[in-house]
């Protein structure tokens, strides 16, 4: 049965095109964004509005609170399941985000690697915090330097490196299969949408402006409030952290709007790599 994906680094307007395909497919749409997850952090998130979400169903968006951890299993399982039944009800799964990850696992399945629930507690307890996350750089510049490479800019990616190197005695990346990757579903057709870097920037700082105007200071001021950076995951949610340190007088908001839009564009960029590299195995639309 037929299955769409759309991805593209964010901002690029992957849900607008999302909601177009929907209503002419009969679809409905499953979120493939690791934060879109999450309560309380729908304008950072650029969540789907209630009015979008009346037009077209939505899954996976707005399903957790700010305590729950959400790792790639969690994701892959209830994609699967919304897949499913989305399928079984007759209409057309239509898979939009840009955490490339999750499609990955998704639809090229997850690596066969070790692991322990316990020694991953352990390094949880260690490592998950913005205290623990030097000490988790210096270690891993001795056991792992490759890995630390590739993912310096991302805590969650180290620590299971660091997981898999103690367990295995191996680098995550000369266990990761080096086969060709082979998509799990039929009938997929995928889209990426993969605008000009200049095109790219310009949509990034508009939607910036339009979260702000939106009232992103005041969702992200109970956001913090409730908790949200000292969460397990939805702490990683792009802006929140900076507009912590704009409340606490570091930086007056033009300076805030600039280093949001600034660290908007970085992550575009990691994204748009990863999409072009690792998920070359989804058939195109």
């Amino acid at each position: 049965m037929r299955i769409r994906v759309i991805t593209g680094p964010t901002a690029s307007g992957k849900s607008a095109l999302a909601l177009r395909e929907a209503e002419r497919l009969g679809g409905e749409i499953v979120s493939a964004d690791s934060m879109q997850l999450y309560r309380g952090i729908e304008i950072g998130t650029a969540q789907p509005s209630p009015e979008e979400r009346r037009r077209v169903p939505h899954h996976l968006v707005g399903i957790y609170d700010f305590s729950v951890r959400a790792e790639v299993f969690t994701f892959c399982d209830l994609a699967g399941r919304a897949i499913r039944g989305i399928q079984g009800r007759g209409h057309v799964p239509i898979v939009v985000g840009g955490t490339g990850f999750y499609l990955k696992a998704l639809f090229g399945g997850l690596d066969d690697l070790p692991a322990d629930p316990v020694l991953r507690r352990e390094l949880d307890d260690a490592y998950d915090s913005e205290a623990g996350e030097a000490e988790l750089h210096r270690r891993m510049a001795e056991l792992d330097p490759a890995a630390l490479g590739r993912w310096k800019n991302c805590r969650r990616r180290l620590i299971r490196a660091l997981e898999v190197r103690l367990l295995a005695g191996r680098s995550i990346l000369d266990l990761q299969s080096g086969q060709p990757r082979k998509c799990r579903y039929s009938g997929v057709e995928s889209t990426f949408i993969m605008p000009e870097p200049e095109e790219l920037r310009m949509r990034i700082s508009r939607r910036c402006d339009a979260m702000f105007e939106a009232g992103w200071l005041d969702e992200a001021r109970r956001a913090i409030a409730a908790g949200l950076l000292t969460s397990p995951t939805a702490r990683q949610a792009l802006g929140y952290a900076l507009i912590a340190r704009y409340f606490a007088g570091e930086f007056d908001f033009a300076r805030l709007k600039e280093l949001i839009k600034t660290a908007t564009w970085q992550f575009a960029r990691r994204q748009r790599t990863f999409l072009r590299r690792q998920l070359d195995f989804l058939p195109r639309a």
